[in-house]
């Protein structure tokens, strides 16, 4: 066991964790907080480098199993440098997890003849990115791919509002669309022929026109400037989500979950 008790070397390259996305690529690790997340990463098998600690805290029953069985350093804290890496003003998380990032390898993307997946072309807001992952699982697709320059999904903002259902999505960056093409093709040799629908507020066609049983790449465009050309030159068709009221659009986060309803209805899960 380490401890820390003051803001030395150690303890500054993880408060980096929280900011600096060049920290985290380069240390290959972000910072979890939380009992629901840290509980899923732990389910779901991801690699646990450090668990830190309140020193002078008593544990609770849950701190302390996790503490007894989870691998990984244990480092106990000063009550301020974990209020810190918790980003409270008052009350620390119990737990602080230093989590190994995973590889961004489309192969970790399960894919079947039901498959129903989404990209995210180019998000620019960290918590949307969270909140699509959390209605990726909500309503049972197999993964997220963020392509081109985009948010960090290892940003705290975006693992916060995925309440830790990232842990049970596969989320892979790649650089453009032409990795996720390249991925399409292969598995549409092997047999599994993919649609990849667009989604824009001038899409030639109604979203609950579309038939999403089969397996589905959905993709969504960027924020403010929607998809890319490339993108648009991609998709197999470009689907519309009718609205109302006085809005022109839907935030991307909001349009990807209503399609993903949509595909979850059509295929007998709600």
């Amino acid at each position: 066991m380490t401890r820390i008790s003051r803001s030395n070397a150690r303890f500054q390259q993880w408060e980096a964790l929280l900011h600096n996305r060049n920290k985290r690529l380069r240390l290959g690790e972000f910072l979890v907080q939380g009992v629901r997340p840290i509980s899923l990463a732990i389910e779901h098998g991801w690699t646990v480098r450090a668990l830190l600690y309140d020193q002078s805290r008593t544990p609770s029953t849950w701190a302390r199993e996790v503490l007894d069985r989870v691998g990984g350093e244990r480092v106990s804290l000063t009550p301020d440098l974990l209020r810190a890496l918790s980003e409270k003003d008052e009350d620390a998380a119990e737990l602080v997890a230093v989590v190994e990032l995973p590889p961004d390898d489309l192969t970790r993307i399960p894919v079947g003849p039901g498959f129903l997946g989404v990209v995210f072309d180019r998000p620019s807001v960290p918590g949307n990115i969270g909140t699509m992952i959390r209605s990726i699982d909500a309503f049972g697709g197999a993964g997220l791919i963020v392509t081109g320059h985009a948010a960090d999904p290892y940003d705290p903002k975006a693992v916060r509002a995925t309440t830790g259902s990232l842990f049970a999505v596969p989320t892979v960056r790649v650089a453009s669309h032409r990795e996720v093409l390249a991925w399409v093709d292969g598995h549409r040799r092997s047999g599994v022929e993919f649609a990849i629908v667009g989604t824009d507020e001038h899409g030639s066609v109604e979203i609950a026109d579309v038939d999403l049983t089969v397996p589905t790449l959905l993709v969504i465009g960027n924020e403010t400037a929607g998809l890319s050309a490339g993108w648009r030159e991609s998709c197999d068709l470009m689907a519309r989500i009718p609205i109302g009221g006085a809005a022109s659009s839907l935030n991307a986060a909001s349009a990807a979950t209503v399609t993903l309803y949509e595909a979850a209805r059509q295929r007998g899960r709600r």
